[in-house]
């Protein structure tokens, strides 16, 4: 498995060889077809922690002991190896075939643990599109499903809280987006859509809030026929929110809204009495 930033990587590397003349030593190992001299240098230099140069060593000795005994401890340091160069991507992948090739391996735990950590490191902003972070929350409650005892499972269920928040912010903010462009229809379903994906969310108050008003203005940029219902829908919702947080910082703001819906509410029976008494001398 390739990625675009490995391909990089080996051809910056290979430049920087040559620009700095190393040809000596170290491509003498790389180019020997001693395997077993070859292994001990990379294992050198990842424990001096030169990942690049380990790399590029333990990418040729991965397909040359495949099936062999020493296999194992190789594939684990190759896969820690595009770990440590960041490339989570290349590492998670090969964290996780690692996991599966040796499941009664020691090391298949902590690799499978590895493997769905690299997903949450791959996790984006709360702005951008969250598929990675959707996949990090299955990798690591899969994790917690196959070791349930294993200490790092605290850990892993710490991760997918963190995860969880990253999506409840963004459910938040989408909602926000469709009151600040004036779609108020789906504002209000946005909103409650996202206090029932994430009742204990820290932003019920506010959303809420936020819920009422854009029913409001939904009511009054609605036809006059329908403002009524419209209206009558905000300050039901109103009502409970006064119910529910009596003590918060939007009460004031929410009873205004209510007013408001029930003067629309006047407004709109005398707009609409008016239409029907013109109507009537039409006739």
């Amino acid at each position: 498995m390739f990625s675009a930033k490995r391909i990089l990587f080996f051809f910056l590397t290979a430049l920087m060889l040559t620009a700095q003349g190393c040809k000596s030593k170290f491509e003498k190992i790389r180019l020997s077809s001693d395997i077993a001299k070859k292994y001990q240098e990379a294992v050198k230099y990842y424990d001096k922690k030169d990942y690049n140069k380990a790399l590029i060593l333990l990418d040729d000795l991965v397909q040359r002991y495949r099936g062999r005994a020493e296999a194992e401890d190789l594939y684990y340091y190759f896969a820690y190896t595009n770990y440590n160069l960041k490339d989570y991507t290349t590492a998670r992948y090969h964290f996780k075939i690692f996991a599966d090739t040796y499941p009664n391996s020691t090391k298949a735990e902590e690799c499978r643990y590895m493997a769905a950590y690299c997903f949450y490191l791959e996790s984006p902003n709360y702005s951008l599109d969250q598929s990675n972070t959707i996949k990090a929350i299955e990798a690591l409650q899969l994790f917690i499903n196959l070791y349930p005892r294993s200490d790092r499972s605290a850990e892993a269920a710490k991760l997918i809280q963190d995860l969880r928040d990253k999506l409840e912010i963004k459910s938040f903010e989408n909602a926000k987006l469709y009151l600040t462009i004036g779609d108020y229809k789906s504002a209000v379903i946005a909103f409650r859509n996202s206090m029932r994906e994430y009742p204990d969310t820290k932003f019920a108050e506010e959303m809420e809030y936020l819920a009422i008003q854009s029913q409001c203005l939904y009511a009054k940029n609605s036809i006059e026929a329908k403002q009524e219902e419209r209206f009558t829908e905000a300050i039901q919702m109103a009502n409970e929110f006064a119910e529910n947080y009596p003590e918060s910082k939007f009460l004031k703001d929410s009873e205004q809204l209510k007013k408001d819906a029930l003067k629309g509410i006047e407004e709109a029976k005398k707009l609409l009495a008016i239409q029907a008494a013109e109507q009537k001398i039409k006739n």
